[in-house]
């Protein structure tokens, strides 16, 4: 989305979208793909959406960009917010974002980046702030819209809950590189990478007797100064001398399913 703000940049790679490297675009043509083809939701709503603004106003804002008459835009807004689930659309889109609950205000959200029919949708853990079953609701919004529109979606979350009802490719990502990525049965049924493997073992499946969840000894590397090699090679308990020499580069093992490991 090249939404980072200053002093904060992006130091190199690419970004393809439609087959076009968004890093080297003008920001006036970003302009016309955010919102528009490309749509996100982010972590916390309140923060997201403005405080002195009814919500209702906030969604069709971005439907008038598209020089569609008040009116047109007022009806669809409504009809956006039944989309989502909110009961009294009328009456709700005439709140502000500290009048509705988290919930509603992360579903405001949703319909605001719906709001124009976007290719594709970045989720930004979701549903972090929002308890199980506020949640679950959340989740079944995004994929009965994601159907609906022929949408795809792009969600980060650290939740494999959420992976395993919602995602049909993971990527599993440490210290700001992919490590593994396939479909989601290649990654829960036969994970490669050791990261992946140590994440599964920390999936609460034991009971209280059997004793504590699996945890990762060690801590994730600096990000300023990342190590060499692997950057999970310091606490990686299959780690050999290459390890922390050489980064591993992605090798396909089955169709679709590749790793980034010097040991598999």
């Amino acid at each position: 989305m090249r939404l980072i703000a200053e002093p904060g940049k992006i130091a190199g790679g690419s970004i393809y979208f439609k087959n076009r490297d968004l890093l080297q675009i003008a920001e006036n043509e970003m302009t016309k793909i955010r919102g528009k083809e490309m749509g996100m939701i982010f972590q916390n709503p309140l923060d997201s959406l403005n405080a002195v603004y009814r919500v209702g106003h906030q969604v069709s804002e971005a439907i008038l960009i598209d020089k569609i008459p008040k009116k047109e835009a007022w009806r669809k807004t409504l009809e956006i917010i039944k989309d989502v689930k909110i009961a009294d659309s009328e009456e709700r889109a005439q709140n502000y974002p500290f009048e509705l609950s988290g919930g509603m205000r992360q579903r405001i959200m949703i319909a605001m980046m719906l709001s124009r029919n976007p290719e594709l949708l970045i989720a930004d853990e979701p549903t972090t702030a929002l308890d199980v079953t506020i949640q679950a609701q959340i989740l079944e919004i995004i994929k009965d819209l994601r159907k609906s529109i022929q949408m795809a979606l792009l969600i980060i979350t650290h939740d494999f809950g959420i992976v395993a009802e919602i995602a049909d490719r993971v990527g599993v990502m440490y210290a700001g590189q992919l490590v593994e990525v396939g479909d989601v049965f290649q990654i829960f049924d036969n994970p490669l990478h050791p990261y992946t493997r140590l994440l599964m073992k920390a999936l609460p499946r034991i009971t209280k007797a059997e004793g504590r969840l699996h945890t990762i000894p060690g801590d994730v590397p600096s990000l300023i100064e990342p190590p060499q090699g692997c950057r999970f090679h310091t606490r990686c308990p299959l780690a050999i001398d290459r390890c922390g020499k050489l980064e591993p580069r992605m090798v396909e093992y089955e169709p679709g399913h590749c790793a980034a490991c010097h040991v598999i």
